[in-house]
């Protein structure tokens, strides 16, 4: 009697069963009658045809589809937003025709389109112009109260220290920062900083992407030299 078909059965075990399904899709094809019989439990044990349950799949599976595609259209519609706020920001930054409307700019386009809490911009120079908008202070000046920060010359971001955010914003603006983000200013020599700040002490993190301050910064890097000679 030979056993070795019995015994290649006896050996037949699920992966060998799934291994042969995915390997022959059509196999239910030409066995329709199986699909009437076989049955799949639910979690709240009511038993289902194989059909049925994957009607069910096909279902979830759509619907995670679309949940996947609506964020990536409301992922998509944020970009276009967020484009076309960086372009105007920069437009109007490159459009500055005098030192402190380019400072004007961009705490006003910070604050108003970005849901910045504070934002300002301090140029190194000589502070002989009182009337003047901009904040101007030497570099010394600077280094007594943000020294570590120019001292990396590299976007910065977390909490500061009080004597920092009160330096960087001024004091009518300092109680409106919990957190911020810092980017010295470098062209051939150090021109100044730009900082925003949030109320959240959470919003700037060490971990956050400067990516963006970093871009705008160097804008302002090389818009600033020509406009501080004019």
């Amino acid at each position: 009697m030979d056993t070795s078909t019995d015994k290649k059965k006896d050996s037949l075990n699920e992966d060998d069963v799934a291994r042969y399904l995915r390997n022959h899709p059509g196999f239910f094809l030409k066995h329709e009658d199986l699909l009437a019989e076989l049955k799949l439990s639910q979690d709240s044990g009511k038993a289902v045809s194989l059909t049925e349950r994957q009607v069910g799949l096909l279902r979830e599976r759509n619907m995670e589809m679309r949940t996947r595609l609506s964020n990536l259209l409301e992922n998509a519609q944020r970009n276009d937003v967020l484009f076309e706020k960086t372009k105007a920001l920069i437009l109007a930054l490159v459009d500055a025709r005098r030192a402190d409307e380019l400072s004007n700019v961009f705490c006003q386009h910070l604050t108003e389109n970005f849901q910045i809490d504070a934002a300002s911009l301090i140029v190194f120079g000589n502070p002989v112009v009182s009337n003047s908008r901009l904040r101007v202070t030497t570099e010394s000046e600077a280094s007594n109260y943000i020294g570590s920060i120019l001292k990396n010359n590299k976007a910065i971001c977390g909490n500061l220290r009080d004597t920092e955010i009160q330096f960087l914003f001024g004091e009518r603006n300092a109680d409106k920062v919990g957190s911020a983000a810092v980017v010295p200013l470098h062209r051939d020599r150090p021109l100044g900083v730009i900082a925003i700040g949030s109320r959240d002490p959470q919003h700037f993190q060490s971990s956050m992407d400067t990516l963006f301050l970093g871009y705008i910064a160097e804008v302002i890097n090389r818009c600033l030299p020509r406009l501080l000679k004019a």
